[in-house]
Formats: structure tokens, sequence, C-alpha cells
């Protein structure tokens, strides 16, 4: 009832536009409210944490934070529609709005979006985070708003440190007795991933073993094998290079674990832990060696899933199947703040399914990457379609995981394929996607990797 009461006290107060009288309610209410920790990393696979089942990765305060809190199991970036997919993963987690729905290639903060609510909410709201592939002007709406430089920073060896450091300082000196919403957008574990000593010395890199669906190369032209995050290993992906790449991956995980550890126990000293949602997540995933890609222009579940974490006061322990976004995330703390959450939103709260009250908030998930790729998942199947080539995938999810088994081409499929694709093209529509599925002049099927002289020339100057 108390919740209940909040949000439509809440409502009443912003709905009104009556400013003055409505700002000091709004303040009182606040100091009632938990602050909120929204913890942000930058490319990082969801199984890359100890205790959501990777035994070989050491992470004791996120592993904390699993222990103590709730966690979504299928939780994805939408899709991108440009190479640097962490740019329209963040615009949309900000705006609670599909990338289709933007005039340009960025969402504007002008529209509803997530520091202006928690603003109006009577939070003292505070970003601090990488400058580039972001929402800039989101991003500029938040009162204490500050970014690093993330090239300095990821070669540093200390991932995270910057932030963490600046975070602890801010609530060790905050006399503004609202509650604090502090969304750390950290530069880690993207590459160049440079880990001290005392990080990599936690792994044995031979010992590292590969993805269970490792393969040397990508087995036919998914649309988008020639660029930034691609040329970072050779072709063919040996499995010396792929434990390379692991091994530095992992190390900058458990130190950007470790300085998240300092900013939890600063918590725990100033006597705020206990009255603070902590969320954590990443802006999508990242491929190293799985299907023999590199990077996170794909929509298989390593390029698109992350991890994402609630744990703090009223949220109850469990795990859950739903199927959510990560823009869900902004209609989700409004909720549990018991802010208004804006109309016009295709993020949904999540708060139901935390609570216990729902399994989930949708039946299916739309995927996407540019005009190259499409995928929808139900609750078990995953189909994907390539329309430059014309070809479908079809994975059984319960079954296997990994999308090592394609069963598009099974005759016994064929109805399962025909709904799924009909379901697709529903997505679509509703999404304001015009991309074809199909293409009337494919294109080569096979894919052959660049020469070195080739790649020269590719290669960007510019990091993504």
């Amino acid at each position: 009832m108390r919740e209940l009461f909040l949000s439509i006290l809440v409502g009443l107060i912003f709905s009104t536009g009556a400013l003055g009288n409505s700002a000091s309610a709004a303040e009182k209410l606040s100091s009632t409210r938990p602050n909120i920790l929204f913890l942000f990393t930058d490319d990082q696979r969801a199984d890359t944490i100890r205790a959501l089942g990777n035994p070989h990765i050491k992470t004791p305060n996120l592993d904390s934070l699993v222990k103590s809190g709730f966690v979504f199991r299928n939780a994805y970036c939408l899709g991108g529609n440009i190479g640097a997919v962490c740019t329209p993963s963040r615009n949309m987690l900000l705006s609670g709005r599909a990338y289709f729905r933007w005039k340009g290639n960025l969402a504007s903060g002008n529209d509803p979006n997530f520091p202006v609510s928690m603003n109006q909410a009577g939070y003292a709201t505070y970003h601090h985070g990488k400058r580039g592939n972001t929402a800039l002007e989101i991003q500029a709406r938040f009162q204490h708003n500050q970014y690093i430089n993330e090239t300095k920073e990821r070669v540093s060896g200390q991932p995270g440190k910057a932030i963490v450091d600046a975070a602890i300082e801010f609530l060790r000196t905050k006399k503004d007795e609202r509650p604090f919403f502090m969304y750390l957008a950290f530069e880690a574990p993207h590459d160049p991933r440079v880990a001290a000593k005392e990080y990599l010395d936690l792994y044995e890199r031979a010992k590292i073993p590969l993805p269970k669906n490792y393969l040397p190369q990508h087995p036919f032209n998914n649309g988008e094998q020639v660029i930034r995050d691609e040329m970072l290993a050779p072709w063919p992906r040996t499995p010396d290079e792929i434990r390379r790449h692991l091994h530095e991956y992992y190390a900058v995980i458990s130190g950007l674990d470790h300085h998240i550890g300092r900013l939890l126990q600063c918590l725990k000293d100033l006597g705020q832990y206990d009255n603070t949602i902590i969320i954590f997540s990443s802006d999508h995933g990242l491929a190293i060696g799985s299907h023999g890609l590199m990077g996170k222009q794909n929509i298989y579940e390593a390029g698109m899933k992350a991890p994402l974490i609630f744990t703090g006061p009223g949220i109850r322990k469990g795990r859950s199947d739903a199927l959510v976004y990560l823009l869900d995330i902004f209609p989700t703390v409004c909720h549990l703040a018991g802010a208004p959450i804006p109309p016009g939103l295709d993020g949904q709260s999540l708060k139901p399914v935390l609570d216990g009250k729902s399994r989930g908030v949708r039946d299916t998930l739309f995927l996407s990457y540019r005009d190259v790729q499409r995928a929808i998942r139900d609750e078990r199947w995953k189909l994907i379609r390539y329309p430059q080539i014309n070809r479908t995938q079809l994975f059984d999810l319960r079954r296997d995981p990994d999308e090592i088994h394609d069963l598009a081409t099974e005759a016994s499929q064929a109805r399962r394929i025909e709904r799924m694709i009909a379901a697709l093209r529903e997505w679509q529509d509703k999404l304001g996607d015009a991309a074809p599925l199909a293409s009337a002049n494919p294109s080569d099927p096979t894919f052959t990797p660049p020469s070195e002289e080739e790649l020269e020339k590719l290669r960007p100057k510019r990091k993504m």
C-alpha cells in the first residue's frame, strides 16, 4: 500500500506542473526512498560472472550481488543500427525506446528519458562514464555529469578505478539529503584490455577453456565480418589466440570487480548499503571466439545477451527466465522508486517479475543488427534471418543454449519457421522496421577473409 500511495502521490505532483509546493513535497517524499546505484559495463558477456555458472572467472564482488539479489537470465540488447553497438544500446537504455523510433541515429534528449524522470522524482542524479559511443544529449540531463578519457583508462591496468574513485568521493562529501541515483558507465571490459599483473596472475592462460561454440571461422557471410571488432584477431581464429583474448578479458573483469568491491564497501562504511538498490548490467555481449566471431556485430546469444542483476531493499532473491530488454531497466527503476513511468516507452517495468507476481512481460523478443540480421526468440526457440543471403537459422535454446545445432533445414521444423517468420514481421511492423527479410539478388553466402594488404586498408583509425 505504501508503494501504491507514493506512486499515486508523485504522479499527481508531476502531472500538475506546480513546481512550487510540488517541489518541496517531492523532496519530502524522496527522503523515504532507496538510493539507486546502476553499474553498467562495456562489452561484458552474460556468462562472465562466476556465480552465474562460469567457474573459470573470478568475480567475488559481483558474485555477492548475484547471491543476494534477483537475476534475469535472458536480458538482451535489442540490437544496433551501427557497428558501434554501444551507442544504440545506451541510447535505448536511457530513452526506453527502440532505435527505430528515433528521427536520427540517436535518441533525443528532449523526449522522456531516465535522468529527467529521476530528477523529477526527487533524486540527486549522478552520471560518470565514457564520452564516446554514448547518449550525450540525455546524459547532459544528469545533475552531476562527467566523463573519463576512456582511451587512457583502458590502458591504465586498473579498470574502473577512475570512475569508482570519483563516486566514492561524491558519496563521502555529499551534503544533499535527497537519495541518489548514480549511473556509472564503465569503460571496461572493452578493448584494448589492459589489466595489471595482479589480475592477470589470477589466471593460467592454458587452462582457460574455449567457448563451447568456438569455431576458427564463421561458416558463412553474416553481412558484417570485416569490421573493426572482427579484425582484432586473424583468420582462422586459433585456440591460442582466443585464449589470449579471454585471458585479458577475464583479467580486466576481475580488476573491474575489485574496484566495484571498493564502492560497495564505501556504501557499507557510510551506512547506505542496506538502503541502496544496486543494478548491474552491460550494454551487450561479445563473441570472443564464439561462432568464429570476435565482436558484438551479431545477434547470437554471445553478442546480444548481457548480465542483469537487481539487489537491495525490497528485492527478493531469485532468478527468472523472462525475456527482457536492457531498455526495460528505465521503467523498472521508475516503478521501484515510486515514480511515474513516462508514456510511449518500448521498455516495460520488470517489477511484477521481481515481486513474483508474473513470469514475464512479453512472450517473444525481437533482435536486429543494421539491415543484415534479424532474429526472434520465444521461451524455447530462436530464429535468425540473414536477408542479404536469404539464409535462416533455427536453434532449440532449451537443448542447445550455445546455438551449435542449426535445425532450419529439418523438414519437421518448416511450420515452426513459418510461424516465427510471421511473428518476426509483426515485430517489424510494431517497431517501424522496414528492412526486408529476403533479397531478390542475394549476396554470395561464402566468406573469404581479407588478405593482410586488404586489412590494412580497411582498418579504421577510430576505435569503437
